[in-house]
């Protein structure tokens, strides 16, 4: 039996966040020391866009595009090679300005000399000043030259991933990457071709990423943790490169993607790359792990892991009951060894929520693990990662957030709970401000009865800046059907009370949910409308309802009137499934107008605008009365 502490690395593959460290190795790596093991962790996304986005990695991406005959290249690589010594000669000011080391560069980009800008500078044609004035003035306000320089060399990243995407990989994004191949793919096959293909320049450089890793740490163990479809693809490919080099090394899996998608594994080939396949939080299935490989428990001891049986290559699912870590006991996140001044602070989008998730370098931490709501029809709830609903004390969540600060020097937190809860929230503003530490902070809420005005006051003084929620689809019958636990008046009352303490409200808005009929949509709009005039809310985004297979509306779809279509058989990923809704709505069309519509009110355009006229075809006019949320504000 195995007696000194086994080696442990964890690996956030490509792609998760240019702007800070996806989590889950810091948890992971924070919990795994608590209890005395030598683990480290490495970000090998951001590594490979920061060797991609250098000068050798321009030379090499025009070394491949040479490689192609003149005639197939494409307008946009014909673009980088003319203008490819433009492009070596800025790509390093324009990173070290996007990492925070060096803001006098601004000067230069705002030129609009420095920069050669393709084809995604085209997008600056959309901003547009009612005035006359200058475009970029009226779209980035006061804040003026950082906030211009960071966009325009947001852009110029984004033209040479086009470049990349085009040329050298057409799989590649800097987020998205090579989503197709794994999201809801129900076989293994076009994984299984990708990763059998010769390999492009993108998985080149990060085969010898990997292997540096495994020199500098010499692990016994790797975990990779892929939270997105979009960071599977990579994951495996660094499994392939260390399984190549040292098939010794056991490799596992795991990851908010594996917990939703993965749950009906039954594809030998998998295990081709990874020795095991583990659900939902990882603590205790890796020290079972642990345990396994040095020698102090069999596989059938396993917890909650996929594996395959060396002799008939079954792919088995060991689950010994013991019970999971408890919250308050799963340590401190910890990012030593992650390259923080190495983060890219990007700025893509005017919604000044969604900012928040791409500028900025934020300490990530739970608040509580999984909802205490529970409720809502169309979330995962059966899962594990919402259905267990655990605690900790304030001053257990204020000893972390000073242990981070310590650590990393920066104050700025993302609360990443599925719905954070009011008494909590309000424990944790009293105990950093009892403490007199001061952050800055914002996560995710219900919008809440409990969130009175004086709590709302309570949390920005404790540091919170920006809270967003769900207003779903702005319907109280939608409201009701969705088991949401709100109504539309008291999401009024809620956010404008936020609003009132000097906090950013983003608002996540729904359309196509089932049964929502085209009348729903025009006001749930009219509401909306409502909210931002009455300055409510400040920053919203519609995305379009999607069924998952393990929502109430996926297992129970005759209480919601729909009929799901039948899946295909499953061996690998399985999450979202397509539905037939009476109604024959058009949601597509429907969205477009929304999107539209909301884009301008958050820019304060269109706001006494009736809101049928958003829309391409006739509509009905809503049946919301036109002071609805103004009458509501009133009644508080």
């Amino acid at each position: 039996m195995q007696t000194t502490p086994m080696r442990v690395l964890s690996v956030i593959p490509p792609m998760t966040q240019l702007n800070t460290p996806y989590p889950s190795t810091a948890y992971l790596t924070g919990f795994l020391r608590s209890r005395g093991l030598p683990a480290v962790q490495e970000d090998l996304a951001l590594a490979l866009v920061l060797r991609l986005l250098s000068r050798d990695g321009l030379k090499a991406i025009r070394a491949a595009i040479e490689a192609i005959p003149a005639k197939k290249r494409t307008p946009l690589a014909a673009g980088f090679l003319e203008h490819f010594d433009r492009y070596l000669f800025t790509i390093a000011p324009v990173i070290a300005f996007l990492q925070g080391r060096d803001s006098t560069v601004a000067h230069r980009i705002c030129s609009r000399t420095f920069l050669p800008e393709g084809p995604r500078f085209d997008a600056l044609d959309v901003y547009y000043d009612p005035d006359g004035g200058d475009p970029l003035a009226w779209a980035f306000g006061s804040l003026g030259l950082q906030d211009r320089a960071r966009h325009l060399a947001t852009l110029y990243l984004n033209d040479l991933a086009d470049v990349l995407r085009e040329s050298v990989d057409p799989r590649f994004e800097f987020v998205r990457y090579a989503e197709s191949l794994a999201r809801s793919q129900p076989g293994f096959e076009p994984l299984a071709q990708a990763l059998a293909a010769p390999p492009t320049l993108v998985d080149a450089l990060l085969r010898e990423l990997t292997l540096e890793a495994i020199a500098r740490h010499r692990p016994q163990l790797v975990l990779l943790s892929v939270p997105f479809p979009g960071s599977v693809y990579g994951a495996f490919r660094i499994a392939q490169a260390i399984k190549a080099h040292d098939p010794s090394i056991a490799v596992a899996l795991g990851g908010g993607f594996v917990n939703t998608e993965l749950r009906k594994l039954k594809e030998p080939r998998v295990f081709d790359y990874f020795d095991y396949v583990t659900l939902d939080d990882g603590e205790r299935p890796i020290l079972a792990l642990i345990d396994h490989l040095q020698g102090g428990r069999p596989a059938g001891r396993l917890v909650r892991t996929f594996r395959r049986e060396a002799g008939s290559g079954e792919v088995r699912y060991e689950h010994f009951p013991e019970p999971d870590i408890a919250f308050a006991d799963v340590g401190t996140p910890t990012w030593d060894g992650l390259p923080l001044d190495r983060y890219l602070s990007i700025l893509d989008m005017l919604n000044p929520m969604h900012r928040l998730w791409s500028d900025g370098r934020w300490n990530k931490l739970t608040v509580a693990h999984g909802c205490y709501w529970k409720k809502c029809s169309f979330c995962d709830i059966s899962l594990d990662y919402i259905s267990r609903y655990e605690g900790a004390a304030a001053s257990v969540l204020v000893d972390r957030i000073e242990a981070i600060v310590a650590e990393t020097g920066q104050t700025g937190f993302h609360f990443v709970d599925e719905a954070a809860p009011p008494k909590a929230l309000r424990a944790l503003a009293e105990e950093l401000l009892r403490r007199g530490v001061a952050i800055s902070w914002w996560g995710n809420i219900r919008f809440e009865k409990s969130f009175t005005p004086e709590l709302c006051q309570l949390l920005a003084d404790s540091g919170c800046i920006a809270i967003s929620g769900g207003l779903e689809v702005a319907s109280d019958r939608l409201l009701k059907l969705m088991k949401k636990g709100v109504s539309v008046d008291q999401v009024a009352r809620v956010t404008h009370a936020f609003a009132e303490a000097g906090v950013l409200v983003h608002a996540y808005l729904m359309y196509g949910f089932p049964t929502q009929t085209v009348h729903d949509t025009v006001d749930a709009l009219e509401y909306v409308r409502q909210l931002f005039e009455a300055g409510c809310i400040q920053s919203g985004f519609f995305h379009r309802f999607a069924c998952t297979v393990h929502s109430p509306v996926g297992k129970q779809p005759d209480e919601y009137g729909v009929r799901l279509v039948p899946l295909p058989p499953i061996s690998f990923a399985t999450n979202d499934v397509e539905f037939i809704d009476p109604t024959g709505v058009d949601h597509d069309a429907l969205g477009t107008a929304l999107n539209k519509a909301l884009y301008n009110y958050m820019h304060g355009i269109g706001l006494d605008t009736d809101v049928r006229s958003w829309f391409a075809e006739k509509v009905p006019r809503p049946r919301v009365a036109r002071q609805f949320i103004a009458r509501a504000l009133t009644q508080a």
